[in-house]
């Protein structure tokens, strides 16, 4: 009898129990992070699919003309650059539990982001001051197109960063409040927020610096 009770087991069928336990314990990932790695992927492939636009129709045509590219930009890339960098700080004090510290950097990146875009709206008006608008050029046109698309993606990050940014006034408020368990849950959910926010600036900036070298190699 046990060898038929052996033959009609069914070991790919786990129990509801062990199956959360073992898909937990193997793929520790919050399903905000894996939601927003596809989005990430998804935005790669629009910025791709922008940049192959952009050599085809460099390939393809004669009357391209290249657009010079203003100082302010550089300093633009720099200042994306430390918001980036202040993201990551962000990161690590939160995952280390300095709340503070992780607050003010957080803070800093957000009006570092707010910065770069108001400098970006400098640089267009730069731009068309000198008479580069987007009808008279393809490369005008493809300019403005792919640093708008970059910039309401940082627009939607920042709805992130700001709702993230309420998980810290929460705390302040009622951290003194809550035992050790609901604190280190508030704090876990804050250092995840934190998380989520520098993997999408992180990969803003590599989408921006890819822009720059396409910009300069054209």
């Amino acid at each position: 009898m046990n060898i038929f009770k052996r033959l009609a087991e069914k070991p790919w069928i786990h129990e509801p129990g062990a199956a959360a336990e073992t898909r937990t314990a193997s793929f520790a990932v919050s399903n905000q992070k894996v939601a927003l790695v596809l989005f990430l992927a998804i935005v790669g492939v629009l910025f791709f699919l922008f940049f192959a636009a952009y050599h085809m129709r460099i390939e393809l045509t004669s009357d391209w003309v290249a657009i010079p590219e203003p100082p302010l930009l550089w300093f633009n890339t720099v200042v994306l650059g430390i918001a980036s960098v202040a993201f990551e700080w962000a990161r690590g004090a939160a995952r280390g539990g300095r709340e503070g510290t992780a607050r003010t950097a957080f803070l800093i990146a957000g009006a570092l982001t707010l910065s770069f875009l108001v400098l970006q709206l400098v640089v267009w008006d730069q731009m068309l001051g000198l008479g580069y608008f987007a009808h008279s050029n393809p490369a005008n046109s493809f300019f403005y197109l792919i640093t708008a698309v970059h910039g309401l993606h940082l627009v939607g990050g920042l709805v992130a960063w700001g709702r993230a940014l309420t998980r810290f006034r929460s705390m302040a408020v009622v951290d003194g409040d809550a035992d050790g368990d609901i604190a280190q849950e508030r704090l876990a959910r804050l250092s995840r927020s934190v998380d989520l926010c520098a993997l999408y600036w992180h990969f803003l900036l590599l989408v921006w610096l890819g822009m720059m070298a396409m910009f300069l190699n054209t």
